[in-house]
């Protein structure tokens, strides 16, 4: 099993980094590539059900992620993407150190509610250190600290056609033509509640930078590092994704990369 993953990972950095990573970095060469009909994006959709397909089946939903010792962490967390989102909002809890923050969790949920950090840091916790694997072909350990996602969703109680969790953040992406484009993610709820998906506050003993996505993020390490949203501060079930932007359930999705992106 561990072979298979072994080249499994390589085919996604050769295959997926090779154009999808220059793609993330800003390479506007790659954009054609991303419109429907292009061959290269009709082979990293296709690749997305396959990931998704092959994780499930053959390593099983409840599947761990390896964790690494102590020893292993051997550099800081490299930031990617946002690192200190510009909005009014933002800025503003960011310069009270978070102390008026809040997380809202909403959508197809009995009970909606909100937790201001202290609470999230009062809830049981997770702690593990994993590696976190870019598209662009680094990767990198670190040791986070969260609150399990799953503790979250026990309290809010989802509704039976709860298909998926999405994750809107602070950090916008830039603006079109019906205004701001946020960035937002998600995930299914066999990923939802997996143990090793966690709300990150914690990052190497310390507190999550800004940098590397305070005050929260998510973490689900059985797939690709575009996925850990940084700067969350809604969770919002759905059954679809059809009334978010651009139907795909994620912002790269909507771009042409694969939603599941899997490892």
């Amino acid at each position: 099993m561990s072979r298979f993953k072994l080249n499994r990972r390589k085919f996604l950095t050769v295959g997926a980094a090779g154009a999808a990573g220059a793609a993330l970095t800003g390479c506007d060469v790659f954009d054609p590539m991303l419109r429907s009909g292009h061959p290269v994006r009709d082979f990293m959709i296709g690749a997305n059900g396959l990931t998704e397909a092959v994780q499930r089946t053959l390593m099983g939903r409840d599947s761990m992620a390896k964790e690494f010792s102590e020893s292993e962490i051997r550099q800081g967390m490299r930031p990617n993407g946002s690192t200190n989102p510009n909005t009014m909002e933002y800025m503003f809890l960011s310069q009270g150190n978070f102390s008026l923050y809040h997380l809202e969790v909403d959508g197809l949920v009995e009970s909606p509610m909100r937790f201001n950090l202290e609470e999230l840091r009062n809830m049981p916790s997770r702690t593990q250190i994993t590696r976190h694997d870019c598209v662009e072909g680094w990767s990198c350990i670190a040791k986070w600290t969260g609150v399990p996602l799953g503790h979250i969703l026990e309290q809010v109680q989802p509704q039976a056609n709860a298909n998926y969790a999405v994750f809107h953040c602070f950090d916008v992406m830039g603006v079109g033509l019906s205004g701001e484009i946020p960035y937002y993610e998600s995930i299914d709820m066999i990923d939802a509640y997996h143990p090793q998906t966690i709300l990150a506050y914690g990052m190497n003993d310390a507190v999550l930078p800004v940098e590397n996505g305070a005050p929260l993020r998510l973490r689900v390490e059985r797939q690709l590092g575009y996925k850990m949203a940084k700067y969350v501060y809604r969770i919002e079930l759905v059954e679809s994704f059809s009334h978010l932007h651009r139907g795909n359930g994620s912002y790269w999705a909507d771009h042409g990369y694969e939603w599941y992106a899997g490892i």
